[in-house]
């Protein structure tokens, strides 16, 4: 067996910076939809550098990227990442960081068990690029982590389309991405991704050990009106369905103004048809989400939500079809995972605290199959899904040396019953 130096801090900030070369916009963030050609060729090159440290890389049936190192043979593994997809105008940290940092803390762990630095391992390890976290091309989110774990049949997730009609079979397919592999077998999970809030750069600490997700209700709503002249047809006549649609825009935002700081609200995507400057909209598709750590108070909201959905309807006179939801409750990670994760901290002398995380992760579906630790570096100002998203290099290093730790300790065992 060839031992092979561990990489340093340069060598994964280098690593960072051509990761985040495809697909880069102009302003200095990334547009790497799933299955796109940026995410295809960023695809490619994080192989090479996983086959360069003598791990064996496999696609599985729904397109999730996998590098597995096998040190015990027959063992599960410790799956570790997530996701390299992003929004159409995004940062370079958000998902892309923590697949980038499982590589790296694995290739570090790989050249520590072949120094006999440490122990040899009770388990593998199995870096992961999830498939469609973002669903910003195919709907929904975290697509790669749910079939993966059972909450999506695999059937539907290859069925869905992007808005030109493409399906997610055909876009992998095109790549070469897909196989009949359901992946390894998981024993633990870990994932280090931004905070993508102010908590922790406002509070001085370098690591979030995440207890809890929010809870969200998504839903896709349908306001159906009837195409008119925007000038000759007599207002009262009128059955606008855009008018309708921005009654549920405001209707979200005074919703999450009636609890602020415990309901957050949003409505992230209008398609209009025609989407003509001359016509009245007959149809309107609307994407809008409710979250909150209180199930109490979403489920308060939720009856407000609805509610104002038959006022727009009577408003603006037209019909609102309610096509799909997806939701989830606050569920805990495993406190056991949190406790491990505590005491790496302190073991590095990193400041930390606990954390929930407002949004979803690929590890908020790991954590209803196995033992699930979440880790979070600061954000600068808060800002995510942006381009001018940044972590500061001193705390994604830092995060790195975390994440190894930890997986290293899953490795060992350190969470078995």
């Amino acid at each position: 067996m060839t031992t092979r130096t561990a990489p340093s801090a340069d060598d994964f900030l280098a690593d960072f910076r051509t990761m985040s070369g495809f697909g880069a916009t102009a302003n200095g963030g990334v547009d790497r939809q799933a299955a796109s050609q940026a995410d295809a060729a960023q695809r490619t090159w994080f192989r090479s550098i996983l086959e360069a440290r003598g791990f064996t890389v496999r696609f599985d049936r729904i397109g999730n990227q996998w590098g597995l190192l096998e040190r015990v043979p027959g063992a599960p593994f410790v799956v570790v990442g997530s996701h390299m997809d992003s929004q159409p105008t995004a940062g370079r940290y958000d998902g892309a960081y923590g697949v980038l940092a499982a590589a790296h803390a694995a290739f570090r762990l790989a050249s520590a068990w072949d120094s006999n630095e440490r122990t040899a391992p009770k388990y593998n390890v199995a870096v992961v690029n999830w498939f469609n976290e973002e669903g910003s091309r195919f709907k929904p989110s975290m697509m790669g982590s749910s079939v993966y774990t059972g909450k999506l049949a695999l059937a539907d997730a290859l069925a869905v389309t992007d808005p030109q009609g493409v399906t997610v079979g055909e876009a992998l397919g095109a790549h070469g991405f897909l196989s009949d592999w359901e992946g390894p077998e998981a024993a633990f999970c870990a994932e280090i991704h931004i905070e993508q809030g102010r908590s922790m750069e406002r509070d001085g600490v370098t690591i979030g050990l995440v207890h809890s997700n929010w809870a969200a209700n998504k839903y896709e709503f349908v306001v159906h009106g009837e195409q008119a002249h925007t000038g000759s047809t007599v207002i009262a006549d009128r059955h606008d369905a855009l008018l309708g649609a921005s009654l549920l825009v405001v209707a979200a935002r005074e919703i999450a103004d009636a609890f602020p700081g415990k309901v957050h609200t949003s409505v992230g995507q209008l398609d209009v048809h025609p989407n003509s400057p001359v016509v009245v909209p007959s149809r309107v598709q609307l994407l809008l989400d409710l979250r909150s750590a209180d199930e109490d108070a979403l489920a308060e909201a939720d009856a407000m939500l609805h509610r104002r959905v038959a006022e727009a309807e009577k408003a603006a006179s037209v019909q609102v079809e309610r096509r799909t939801s997806h939701s989830w409750p606050v569920t805990p990670y495993q406190p056991e995972g949190v406790e491990l994760a505590a005491k790496a901290a302190a073991d590095l002398g990193l400041p930390y605290k606990e954390v929930m995380t407002l949004a979803g992760h690929d590890s908020t579906n790991m954590k209803d199959l196995v033992p699930t630790v979440m880790l979070f570096v600061p954000s600068v100002d808060g800002i995510s899904h942006n381009e001018h998203e940044y972590t500061t290099d001193e705390d994604i290093v830092a995060g790195l040396a975390m994440l190894t730790e930890v997986v290293g300790r899953l490795c060992d065992g350190a969470l078995e019953d």
